[in-house]
């Protein structure tokens, strides 16, 4: 996998390319300390995934994100940084992050948690104690009676079914999960009750939704 490395400070920049070279699993194609250089960068390298410092001299790391999103979308990108609070890692995946770091994260898990960014299965900020539901829920930005719906469609409940429970019509819960699937980044339900079991959502998939995993 080839990687480009953004990163305000020379020692984190250093440690990080020796780490991931170590790994053997990731070619270092190129390192910057400057976030105006990343753009001409990933034109010139054609790097699968950038690892991003959000906080980058003459243009921050979010700012590098808005421009790789628009110029480069086919390109990974995961964000690096001291902080872990919510609504920084919440923005970073509304403005097309594939992943957040955070620098304490201990660094033999550095190469997985890239690899997972990659793949689509981080889904909160890596490097901090797991979330619990309702906080992993405010990450994804799913409102409370979002997030209800989102575990009844995972059980497996229909629309009417669910309309049922919370005493509201069927086209009220379309409305609701259009909004999920949507700040999911999911396409149907399959992938939504997919999102949710990956997450621990809920104990354990009722036999139907197993089934339509097993032929997703």
């Amino acid at each position: 996998m080839k990687i480009l490395l953004a990163d305000n400070h020379p020692l984190v920049l250093m440690g990080t390319q020796q780490l991931l070279e170590a790994d053997g699993g990731f070619e270092v194609v190129g390192t910057t300390r400057s976030g105006v250089e990343v753009l001409p960068l990933v034109g010139q390298l054609s790097p699968d995934v950038v690892l991003l410092d959000v906080r980058m001299p003459k243009l921050d790391g979010f700012g590098c994100l808005t421009r790789l999103r628009d110029r480069y979308p086919e390109v990974k990108v995961v964000m690096l940084s001291m902080s872990g609070e919510p609504e920084q890692v919440k923005l970073a995946f509304e403005q097309g992050a594939s992943g957040y770091l955070v620098k304490t994260i201990d660094p033999a898990d550095l190469p997985s948690a890239i690899r997972q960014a990659v793949d689509g299965t981080a889904y909160h900020a890596l490097g901090l104690p797991a979330l619990d539901e309702k906080a992993m829920a405010k990450v994804a930005g799913l409102t409370e009676r979002e997030l209800t719906i989102m575990k009844a469609v995972a059980y497996g409940l229909s629309n009417r079914a669910i309309g049922k429970e919370l005493w509201v019509t069927e086209q009220t819960v379309k409305f609701h999960l259009t909004n999920i699937y949507r700040k999911l980044g999911v396409a149907n339900r399959t992938e939504a009750a997919r999102w949710a079991f990956a997450r621990g959502f809920t104990d354990q998939a009722p036999p139907s939704i197993e089934r339509d995993l097993a032929v997703a």
